[in-house]
């Protein structure tokens, strides 16, 4: 009998066998997929010798987490590659605000009237980053905090939303970009723990960047499979679970799937029926003869790319995917551009992108003209650089990823109380009513991202589980 099976190999299911797997215990991992990788994976969307990334691309909390930091991913094949910038956020005059890696830099962007307000909000907290991001990453209660002094100072700061916050400043462009910081959750701007989340992304930035991981982001799910293969852990791929009598006798197991899935495949009928879905996206993945034209310099060398004209225009677009149900007239832009730091990724002189704006949980229709019109305004010709593009509403994420519920690419919403209190309101967010049953995916905390705290901090619960008998 194992002692562990773990049914999903994302980052969190994976990151769950590992810390299971080192800690001497036999584990298997079952995908229904044929290839890991969950939301980190890369495929030939558009054409042949383009590598996209079908979800995540960038990584600010891939490189910041405690859990992979522990691990030796170097030694199978992962590498962070750093664009010149983490990120910019142009604006429609041919300017542009930045996340730098330095404090100075990204606060000089902004403008003389919100330097020193952004130099205060940050300080505080980036000298003790590292200790901060393992006690927000480890809440609730899998550890006790390291530096509860800062940790209470950072939850007086971020808890309130991110409206107060952005109130410290003057000017647009620092509200816009820190109002594009929070939309990466898909939460409107003035939900509870909103100025957690953009403060989060900054002091990421600084402290090491917004990366991408060389190859793909499948290079990351690669590296924990090979690390937990050496620790001795198995991984099966192709093989569907739909009830638990599909899975081999086990002591333990760990569902990285959604609470939904979840409740069909061991019996739980309504025990996750308060679960929220929020909204979708709508992505596009582009292959392109060239560079995006971004008018704004900053623009061409950052990694990632926010699209937003105003806090205004970003929180409207929020608003309406998420509590109007439509999709925006003029939608916030999340891209990323991997082949400016990582030209392994497309033909010579060719380049791989992609967008994706907020639309409403399901929604059906075709988003991609409002997409490329929008790009257009910050990057004219846009339009003529694209060679081929793949487009994925809710219907086809959804499809491509199960834990992705009506298109929700956070596999839950991540506003009001379930953004801190997920998937139930308990302390024990990674117990199930069966006691051999656990769930680790990003609808328990810290929530969505490829970082592995979800499974890293499941599996704490698991192996107490397990040493008791």
């Amino acid at each position: 009998m194992l002692d562990a099976v773990i049914v999903g190999a994302g980052p969190n299911g994976l990151t769950a066998a590992v810390e299971l797997a080192r800690r001497g215990f036999s584990v298997a991992v079952f995908e229904a997929r044929d290839t890991v990788g969950g939301g980190a994976r890369t495929e030939e969307l558009t054409l042949p010798g383009f590598r996209h990334d079908p979800c995540s691309a960038a990584h600010p909390l891939g490189v910041n987490s405690p859990a992979f930091r522990a691990m030796p991913l170097e030694r199978y094949g992962l590498e962070w590659l750093h664009a010149d910038l983490p990120m910019a956020h142009p604006f429609p005059d041919g300017s542009a605000a930045v996340l730098a890696r330095s404090v100075a830099e990204t606060a000089a962007s902004f403008g003389p009237r919100d330097a020193g307000a952004y130099r205060r909000l940050v300080a505080p907290f980036l000298p003790q980053w590292d200790t901060l991001v393992h006690d927000f990453m480890s809440l609730p209660l899998t550890a006790l905090p390291r530096d509860p002094v800062t940790l209470a100072r950072f939850g007086l700061t971020g808890l309130p939303p991110s409206t107060w916050l952005m109130r410290r400043f003057l000017d647009e462009r620092a509200k816009a970009l820190f109002a594009g910081l929070v939309a990466h959750v898909i939460a409107p701007l003035d939900g509870i723990a909103t100025g957690a989340v953009g403060l989060v992304f900054a002091l990421a930035a600084h402290a090491r960047g917004w990366p991408v991981a060389r190859g793909g982001s499948q290079s990351i799910s690669d590296a924990l499979t090979a690390y937990l293969r050496d620790l001795g852990g198995a991984v099966h791929t192709d093989y569907e679970v739909k009830r638990l009598d599909d899975l081999p006798p086990a002591r333990a197991y760990v569902f990285d799937t959604s609470p939904t899935a979840l409740s069909r495949i061991a019996g739980f009928g309504r025990y996750y029926d308060n679960y929220r879905y929020g909204a979708a996206v709508f992505k596009v993945d582009y292959a392109l003869d060239g560079p995006v034209p971004w008018t704004a310099e900053e623009a061409r060398t950052a990694g990632t790319v926010q699209v937003g004209a105003s806090r205004a225009e970003i929180g409207a677009a929020l608003h309406a995917a998420s509590r109007e149900g439509r999709a925006p007239d003029a939608p916030f832009l999340i891209t990323v551009q991997p082949s400016v730091v990582d030209p392994s990724r497309a033909p010579a002189g060719q380049h791989v992108f992609w967008a994706y704006g907020h639309v409403p949980h399901g929604w059906t229709g075709d988003f991609t003209d409002a997409i490329e019109r929008q790009l257009e305004r910050f990057a004219p010709g846009f339009r003529d650089r694209v060679l081929a593009r793949a487009t994925a509403g809710p219907p086809e994420i959804a499809a491509r990823n199960a834990n992705y519920v009506g298109g929700d690419i956070a596999c839950g919403a991540a506003s009001g109380l379930q953004l801190l209190l997920r998937p139930r309101l308990t302390a024990s967010p990674y117990t199930t009513p069966h006691p051999a049953v656990f769930i680790c995916s990003s609808a328990t905390p810290p929530g969505p991202g490829v970082h592995g705290m979800a499974g890293h901090n499941a599996a704490k619960a698991v192996w107490r589980r397990l040493r008791q008998g």
